[in-house]
């Protein structure tokens, strides 16, 4: 039986990527490095998608704010939010993927002492 060479390169992880598939579906990049063109565009469009978050948020809190908004602003407001928030937890879970765990930090998860 034939082992693997101790020499060998660690698999690549996967990335989530901050947008779907056409169909909806989760998109990942499979590299060696993290510097690569793809994974600088992920980061730069997670920034954006942040920061647009941001916007629409302090937009949506002054038509909420205001008790004479129209209901179609109302609805906009609300789904861009979600719109926001979907952005916002996909890349919260991409980085929480990517997050080195240091090593024996699992031995002592959830003990208290």
């Amino acid at each position: 039986m034939e082992q693997a060479s101790s020499n060998a390169p660690a698999p690549a992880s996967a990335r989530l990527l901050p947008w779907p598939t056409p169909e909806g579906k989760p998109c990942y990049l499979v590299t060696d490095h993290s510097g690569s063109y793809l994974s600088r565009l992920a980061d730069d469009m997670e920034a954006t998608q942040l920061t647009t978050g941001t916007d629409v948020l302090a937009h949506a809190r002054q038509v909420l704010g205001d008790p004479m908004s129209p209901y179609t602003e109302v609805r906009y407001a609300g789904i861009r939010l979600a719109e926001c928030l979907t952005d916002a937890l996909r890349v919260a879970e991409s980085r929480g993927m990517r997050m080195v765990v240091p090593e024996g930090a699992e031995d002592h998860e959830g003990t208290h002492g």
